[in-house]
């Protein structure tokens, strides 16, 4: 059974910017992930199960469409011309239909902008894989939802049961294609902007009684709040790192498997969270590549995407996380001390006041000249090294149309840093993807090894 998931009819300011900041290409958001699955799924199936998920959820069916003279974000509207075929593909695996096979195919479909006259969203069955194993491609943009939300659409295409009973209910009805004609959009877009003023007004107006009453602690908290907003916004054009200071438009995907429990235990033990523990595991990974290309580094800057879900916004369809971007010490020796240290920090990143706003400096970002926003988010995410993402999974195991999910690998967008690694946890076993940069990061198979030994690191100390 899934949570019904609610959608709203225009993207949030925080959502655009994801956007319209793609003019640069470097800057994509595309999410993509690989499940490697026991077998090929049932054609018949997959496709009634996909069918019938683009009914139930609106956003399958809907592309996003812009007013070209008001600077309200996109709404999403019903595509006139949605054919499933396209979204939803199947190919034969090269030889010789390995795993690494697999991750070169999912490269360069990652690479590939999407269409904006269609949804933005693609599926690819990939068969004939060694040990009669399949996959399932699965390639989102990020202005759809966050991770959190792409698991809750997810398990509408997918089942608890290799061989569910058979669903009665009958197919639901296809939403109605929606025609706007340019006036309507402008009209719908003006409406939009006019309550937008109407409820910052409102806030100015409480803000202002809030300073009449209490001037003083009104000017403390503005000026945190300012002083906040300047670290957050502030340009960072160049990598920390020595060493991986290239950018391009290519990605290399690899991925590590770790023991969830074990992992966990070692997190337990320095007084922290799974995510402590995965990020302290990235970070030996990240000091053991410098001190292998005799480079040492103190610190690296990150970006990592603070969950904000609430019992109010949990069922959101959209993205509900805040980009914190910091400094982050490649830490103190020893495994759980360094555990415990990006527990602290990254509990001083979440009381960061201005993450609180960031919806609001979205949409203030958005209002300006598309190519002025962009080279300012520019300036903000090229000078990242690395980015770190946890998303939690199913305990668990589930199938795609009688195919068993043996593993599902996230696969993060750069976004302009040097590599992202995300963490999926599934049943017992963390998933993790590793996209690189080639240009940064040549010897990826290196890069990997040093990761691999972090979170082995990591395992030892639980």
């Amino acid at each position: 059974m899934t949570d019904e998931i609610r959608f709203d009819r225009r993207m949030s300011d925080a959502d655009a910017l994801m956007w319209a900041i793609e003019k640069d290409p470097l800057l994509r958001s595309t999410i993509t992930a690989v499940a490697v699955l026991d077998r090929a799924p049932d054609r018949e199936r997959l496709l009634n199960k996909v069918e019938r998920a683009s009914r139930l959820i609106p956003r399958l069916r809907q592309r996003a469409v812009s007013s070209p003279l008001v600077t309200a974000p996109p709404r999403w509207v019903v595509d006139s011309n949605f054919d499933l075929r396209y979204h939803l593909r199947w190919v034969q695996a090269p030889a010789p239909g390995t795993l690494r096979t697999l991750l070169d195919m999912a490269a360069p479909m990652a690479m590939q902008g999407f269409d904006r006259a269609r949804p933005l969203w693609e599926f690819t069955v990939v068969e004939g894989l060694v040990d009669g194993k399949a996959a399932l491609i699965q390639k989102l943009h990020h202005s759809i939802t966050d991770g959190v939300g792409a698991i809750k659409i997810a398990m509408y295409l997918l089942d608890l049961e290799r061989e569910p009973a058979e669903d009665g209910d009958p197919m639901p009805a296809a939403p109605e294609p929606e025609h706007l004609s340019p006036w309507a959009l402008m009209r719908d877009a003006v409406n939009h902007e006019r309550r937008r003023q109407v409820g910052i007004l409102r806030r100015v107006s409480t803000d202002a009684f809030e300073a009449a009453v209490h001037p003083i602690g009104t000017g403390r908290n503005a000026a945190e709040l300012l002083a906040s907003a300047g670290r957050v916004l502030a340009p960072a054009t160049q990598a920390l790192s020595p060493v991986m200071q290239g950018r391009s438009l290519s990605v290399r995907f690899d991925v590590i498997t770790a023991p969830l429990e074990e992992t966990k235990s070692a997190a337990r033990r320095a007084g922290g969270h799974l995510n402590d523990a995965f990020v302290a595991a990235v970070l030996g990974g990240l000091r053991r590549y410098h001190d292998k290309h005799g480079a040492p580094v103190d610190a690296l800057r990150t970006a990592m995407p603070i969950n904000i879900r609430n019992e109010a916004t949990q069922d959101v369809a959209g993205n509900q996380f805040v980009p914190a971007r910091f400094v982050i010490p490649l830490g103190p020796d020893g495994e759980l001390a360094r555990v415990a240290a990006v527990r602290d920090l990254v509990a001083r990143q979440r009381s960061e006041r201005a993450l609180a706003s960031t919806d609001a400096i979205a949409g203030v970002l958005n209002r300006l000249p598309t190519t002025l926003t962009t080279q300012l988010f520019g300036s903000m995410l090229k000078g990242v090294d690395f980015i770190t993402s946890n998303v939690p999974g199913t305990p668990v195991p589930v199938y795609a149309a009688g195919a068993k999910i043996e593993a599902n690998f996230p696969l993060g967008p750069l976004s302009g840093a040097a590599a992202n690694v995300v963490l999926l946890s599934y049943v017992d076993e963390l998933h993790i993807g590793v996209n690189t940069d080639p240009a940064a990061i040549p010897d990826a198979d290196v890069f990997l090894g040093c990761l691999q030994e972090g979170f082995e690191e990591i395992r030892k100390s639980g």
